[in-house]
């Protein structure tokens, strides 16, 4: 069953909730809402790769980096800020490190859902969030050498983290639909775009 957000013409982008006009305003608050929310659930674990995706499907690469950027700076804020992330050379680098990861994934996503055939939307976006989360966790774990950290990639901590990018992933694009379906600028945009 496909949903009409998911469009099955020739554009390249996957999801549609709003006028294009509005796609990067629509998606620097979705994923800046969402990764205060996620930073405040799950500290160090937030589903960057679904955001990536996410931020791939409404938009061309650069807006689409430039909203995981702002999503990462929120995380950045909660952390250091709410949560009193420590503040040494070593969490600091980490920050760095996920944001810059953030944003391969981001292009990876943007990469991947150009390159995968327009039909069967859902099943690319979920092909498009392996390898955006495949992206991310080798990211990640290229830092471990210089940074520390090699105990989380057990096997156990880097599927419960995939599963949540996965679970976060279905709720996005759950919201964009209903936007779509109860915003009356996006139900005359989405469809027209």
């Amino acid at each position: 069953m496909a949903l009409s957000i998911l469009r099955s013409d020739n554009d390249r982008f996957r999801l549609h909730p709003v006028a294009p006009r509005l796609a990067p305003m629509f998606g620097f608050a979705l994923l800046t809402a969402s990764c205060a929310l996620a930073s405040f659930a799950f500290a160090c674990a937030t589903p960057f790769a679904a955001f990536a995706v996410v931020a791939a499907a409404i938009l061309p690469l650069r807006p689409a980096l430039l909203v995981v950027t702002g999503a990462w700076l929120v995380n950045q804020v909660i952390g250091f800020g709410a949560l009193h992330y420590p503040v040494d050379a070593s969490t600091i680098a980490w920050g760095f490190v996920i944001g810059a990861a953030s944003l391969l994934a981001t292009a990876a996503a943007s990469l991947a859902l150009g390159r995968l055939p327009q039909g069967r939307t859902p099943l690319m976006l979920a092909i498009a969030l392996v390898v955006a989360y495949g992206v991310y966790e080798l990211a990640l774990l290229a830092a471990t050498p210089f940074l520390g950290g090699e105990g989380a990639f057990t096997f156990a901590i880097v599927t419960r983290i995939g599963l949540t990018c996965a679970v976060w992933l279905a709720g996005l694009v759950a919201v964009c639909e209903i936007v779509r379906l109860l915003a009356p600028f996006g139900r005359k945009g989405a469809m027209s775009a």
